[in-house]
């Protein structure tokens, strides 16, 4: 991808390389991805990256993810077939987060729910 700007959500951003970044990993070497679906911006669910995955999900153009408990890489739905096909991938202002927008074909949660934020609290 060429650095520059375009238009996301109507506002400019800027399009930048993992190479012009410093990602701010915590001490485990992971950061936050919240995952979203493209056209609606329905929040589908949060999970971790390393370095690795990050470069699975760039790679291949699927979501790749690093599980806390199981200690190990898992691309998202490789098992269930709901494969999350990355639009684009954003990074916040203190590059600390990332935000991936993908088209998800299917059910997001391991509950079979469409999204992991499916009960409400307030």
């Amino acid at each position: 991808m060429l650095a520059g700007t375009r238009s996301y959500a109507g506002e400019p951003i800027e399009v930048v390389g993992l190479s012009d970044l410093r990602l701010k990993l915590d001490a485990a070497g992971l950061i936050p991805c919240v995952v979203q679906q493209g056209g609606t911006g329905e929040v589908l669910m949060v999970a971790w990256m390393n370095e690795e995955s990050l470069r699975l999900t760039l790679e291949t153009r699927t979501t790749w993810f690093w599980s806390r408990s199981r200690q190990e890489l898992w691309n998202k739905g490789a098992t269930s077939g709901n494969m999350q096909q990355l639009r684009r991938l954003l990074v916040d202002c203190d590059a600390d987060t990332l935000v991936a927008v993908v088209d998800s074909p299917g059910p997001a949660c391991h509950t079979g729910h469409r999204s992991c934020f499916f009960r409400e609290l307030a």
